[in-house]
């Protein structure tokens, strides 16, 4: 139904609201009241030259309902509460995080994943871990870390920001940790990183951003505190 014949209907159904000295004058039949579309009909009735509809006839021909709540009466034309409902859910939406702040993210993201591959392949072949090799990975990430946290525009982004700056300080520290056992011994084991837990925590904070961005919603992840 257009919003032009709704608002008609509203019309007619003010018969509802008419003062008691007007409801007190006889009224007059004053012929039929036809919807284009409905099979069904309803009497007119006139008072003071206007014409006046029945509530419940109204109702009947569009194939409403009413209800009445107090000294209200509610007539619920076809189709509104399944569009009610329909922007309920729309304005419940939680906000996504930014395309700005994901694109960051993820960059820097792999790059912590390349600064960890570079230990771990160094360890596991007995090369040196040295400032040489972890240097540059390190300012790289650090770097794209900056550019994640300004393009952090909206509370999502922020929050999520807080959780990936904690993952490169994680990192960090479990660098560092390879750099001093470097430094006092010549052999580092290659199954330092089973028994590690910071780099257990660094992997697990790892894949909970990575299904954050997939999903595009913040949700907390305790391994990156």
């Amino acid at each position: 139904m257009h919003d032009q014949s709704v608002r008609s209907l509203m019309r007619l159904a003010a018969l509802l609201a008419l003062p008691v000295a007007v409801a007190a004058q006889a009224p007059q039949q004053a012929g039929t009241l036809v919807i284009a579309g409905q099979s069904d009909h309803a009497p007119l009735l006139q008072i003071n030259g206007k014409s006046y509809v029945d509530i419940e006839s109204l109702a009947r021909i569009v194939h409403g309902s009413i209800r009445f709540e107090g000294n209200q009466t509610i007539l619920t034309l076809p189709g509104a509460t399944g569009a009610t409902e329909q922007a309920a859910t729309q304005t419940i939406k939680p906000p996504q995080l930014s395309e700005a702040y994901l694109r960051t993210e993820i960059e820097d993201l792999t790059a912590i994943h390349e600064w960890r591959a570079a230990i771990v392949t160094a360890v596991q072949s007995n090369t040196p871990v040295t400032e040489n090799l972890v240097g540059g990975l390190r300012r790289s990430a650090e770097s794209k870390l900056h550019l994640a946290i300004a393009a952090a525009t909206t509370d999502p982004d922020r929050s999520a920001v807080g959780l990936l700056r904690n993952e490169f300080v994680n990192m960090q520290q479990m660098s560092d940790q390879f750099l001093a056992m470097h430094t006092d011994a010549s052999y580092i084991p290659p199954n330092s990183f089973e028994s590690n837990p910071l780099d257990q925590k660094i992997q697990s904070c790892a894949r909970g951003l990575t299904s954050m961005a997939a999903t595009k919603q913040f949700q907390d992840e305790p391994s990156c505190h």
